[in-house]
């Protein structure tokens, strides 16, 4: 008997929570329907399966028949079935009662669906430390699959990697399946026959070795250029009949299986890792630019194969420091955790209850909290679904807290963030508010709970490692130097969806939010500020401010203040600003009080304004617009720039969410208005996404020493 093989196939299907209906269903017609109908016609062809919570909802709701046929498989033994945190969160950053609570919900939902008991789990980005194997055992998982390279992260080499190996945390053992990297990459862009080919040269005379390949079942349709490749040119066709054709050798066994029939090839105590794009995704910019420069190195002095598992990116918790976006919504859905918690023992078993922990669980899906290759963080429409869920949620629980009493308002002063500086959080039935006066007194949150939104979910634009990839493969164009369109990873691929985007991108030096004070010059042009090209008078933003806060009956107070300079010229003036914030009980307005007060014996001669963003997702509808009474604009889209004089009232609105953001100004002011949009890239390539509106009344100061000026803007956000 020659030599053999055992092979374990595993597919990963995964749509996030929020994403297009378009995306579900182009995604079902690319991949997950033409792959069914392929394991259909070989039913010799066995592997496991895992679905998303989003996605199985998706298919039980729109494509039911899809769900019946794959019963059958499941039944006949040829699907095995996986279990996973439900809305794929990363569950080393959930709580340890929420990562469990998502594991047996996806265990109930596949056992309820396809009266099958998972073993096995999916773990989301294959994002490993070491703590989760109590997690797991304790939601009944008795094994995983990760990447290769976690294994050689803790010493193993290629040789070492053809079977399984146990691991333990606090005494609850988990069995660790590695994913073997060239079966990754080979699958699907190499020939069938260069994965044979692997497999032969893998074979033993005892045919004990394992070879576990487990990846995206996107790449199989939906990844650019696979669909007609996977099935248009016949890749998964004969990819399968390669398998059949080769079955006297390569025995197709189930991980489960190989679980209970082999024995672990030892223990093994893996480092913290994900997958090596992922690792190096979560470094800053720069770190990123000189990992690659190391890399190349490597590959030029023909070190990289033998070296590579020793040349490490981060790790990825640091995407909270590199994006302090991601930071705010993680942190957001850490407080609405910790509050159902606090409400499980008097309300655990009411249906409120458990719609609210629901809710918060699908306010962990992993998509928007990272960023890489795939747009995740910068996909607007993707953090949208997050917030809905943690605000809807939060509202659920507002309701079991005060019954139908509308009138109520609570402060909180507490480091929100986790950087070390306090925040100061106020609420209401309407409005949860998150303001930082560690970094210029900005709000950085505004959620509107009667329509579900964080009005301020918007994007600093910042560069990106993949922005000079941008820039040179611009250059490479216009030189006439014209790439390949083969069939290429998504790793490889430099295509932008519009020309001229390496001339749109533009970075900022704070983070845009809310309440953000300017001081500029005559000569600050609106361009210049819409680019942050221009120069900061002030030292206002970004800067450390005071903070008092006073409840006092159905409202509360609170008065940011800070003693700063602004340059005139050649001088240094001495400015004290002074913004209160009010907020009533039951109400959805902001009341925003400044004065400016020219603590220098010359004239402050310049301008001031307050910036505010209103992140209403979509730039270009005819539904979503802005209005300036009494005023004409040329322009009314959220994505349009430019300037009115002399306003003293405006509004926002979003006819989609039925909402309205009203601005009025007791003091007329100039308004500059502006988009935020951002390069990123994606799966089909670089992108230019709108993120926000901003907005900027402008005051024009000619202030003596010691005079003051003073103005109120009130904010008021409403349904319609």
């Amino acid at each position: 008997m020659g030599k053999r093989i055992k092979l374990a196939l595993a597919i990963h299907n995964h749509q996030p929570v929020g994403n297009f209906d378009f995306v579900f269903e182009e995604s079902y017609n690319k991949a997950y329907l033409p792959f069914l109908e392929a394991l259909e016609r070989h039913p010799k062809i066995r592997l496991a399966q895992h679905f998303t919570g989003p996605l199985y909802e998706w298919i039980v709701q729109n494509r039911p028949v899809f769900l019946e046929r794959t019963q059958k498989l499941v039944a006949s033994g040829q699907i095995e079935v996986m279990s996973g945190g439900f809305y794929e969160p990363i569950l080393t950053v959930i709580p340890q009662r929420d990562r469990i609570g998502q594991i047996k919900k996806m265990n109930r939902f596949v056992q309820e669906n396809f009266a099958y008991k998972a073993s096995g789990m999916w773990l989301a980005e294959r994002i490993w430390e070491p703590n989760l194997p109590s997690v797991m055992s304790e939601a009944s998982i008795d094994y995983v699959v990760l990447d290769d390279s976690h294994f050689k992260g803790a010493g193993l080499n290629d040789d070492d990697l053809y079977g399984h190996y146990i691991t333990e945390d606090q005494g609850r053992c988990v069995r660790l399946f590695p994913i073997i990297e060239a079966m990754r990459y080979n699958i699907p862009f190499a020939s069938p026959e260069s994965t044979i080919d692997f497999l032969r040269s893998r074979a033993t005379d005892d045919g004990e070795r394992l070879v576990v390949y487990a990846d995206d079942g996107e790449k199989f349709g939906v990844w650019p250029e696979t669909y007609e490749h996977c099935y248009g040119n016949g890749w998964v066709e004969s990819f399968f009949q390669a398998l059949e054709a080769n079955s006297d050798w390569i025995e197709l066994i189930h991980l489960s299986e190989a679980a209970q029939q082999q024995k672990p090839l030892g223990k093994i105590y893996l480092p913290t890792a994900s997958y090596r794009e992922m690792m190096e995704w979560s470094m800053p910019t720069t770190a990123i630019h000189q990992y690659e420069e190391f890399e190349a190195r490597l590959k030029q002095e023909q070190l990289h194969d033998r070296f590579k598992v020793f040349v490490k990116g981060g790790f990825w918790r640091n995407f909270m420091a590199k994006y302090p976006e991601a930071n705010q919504m993680h942190k957001r859905m850490l407080t609405l955790s910790r509050r159902v918690q606090q409400f499980e023992a008097d309300f655990g078993q009411t249906g409120a209850f458990k719609q609210a922990q629901d809710l918060l669980w699908a306010g962990q899906c992993n998509c928007p909290y990272w960023h890489g290759v795939f747009g995740g963080l910068y996909l607007s429409h993707l953090r949208f679904a997050i917030y809905r869920s943690l605000i809807q949620a939060d509202a659920i629980l507002d309701k079991l807290q005060f019954g139908q009493k509308e009138k109520w308002l609570q402060t909180d002063v507490v480091d929100f963030d986790s950087d070390g500086l306090d925040e100061v959080i106020i609420s209401n039935s309407k409005l949860w508010l998150a303001f930082s006066p560690g970094s210029g007194g900005a709000l950085t949150e505004l959620d509107f709970k009667p329509c579900a939104i964080n009005l301020l979910d918007t994007m600093t634009r910042r560069e990106e490692a993949y922005h000079k990839k941008l820039r040179d493969a611009a250059n490479k164009y216009e030189s006439g130097d014209h790439e390949d369109a083969s069939i290429a990873s998504i790793h490889d691929r430099v295509v932008s969806k519009e020309e001229g985007l390496e001339k749109r991108l533009q970075y900022d030096w704070y983070r845009r939010v809310a309440l953000i004070d300017h001081f500029v010059a005559d000569d600050v042009s609106l361009d210049g500020m819409s680019k942050s090209s221009y120069r900061e008078s002030g030292d206002f933003v970004n800067a450390e401010y005071g903070s008092e806060v006073e409840k006092s009956g159905d409202s509360v107070r609170l008065v940011l203040s800070r003693n700063g300079n602004v340059q005139i010229n050649d001088h240094l003036l001495p400015v004290e600003l002074t913004k209160e914030i009010k907020i009533n009980a039951s109400s959805s307005a902001i009341e925003i009080s400044y004065r400016v007060r020219n603590r220098s014996e010359q004239t402050l001669d310049c301008w001031f304004g307050s910036e505010l963003a209103f992140a209403l997702l979509a730039g270009d509808a005819p539904d979503r617009y802005y209005s300036f009474p009494g005023k004409n604009i040329d322009d009314r889209r959220l994505r349009s720039h430019g300037e009115t004089t002399d306003v003293a009232e405006l509004s926002l609105t979003d006819e989609w969410l039925k909402l309205k953001a009203e601005i009025a100004l007791d003091a007329p002011a100039r308004i500059w208005r502006f988009p935020i949009e951002t390069i990123s890239q994606s799966e089909g390539g670089f992108e230019r996404v709108y993120q926000s509106s901003t907005v900027l009344p402008m005051w024009k100061l000619n202030l003596a020493q010691n005079e003051v000026f003073d103005s109120k803007i009130v904010l008021s956000i409403n349904t319609l």
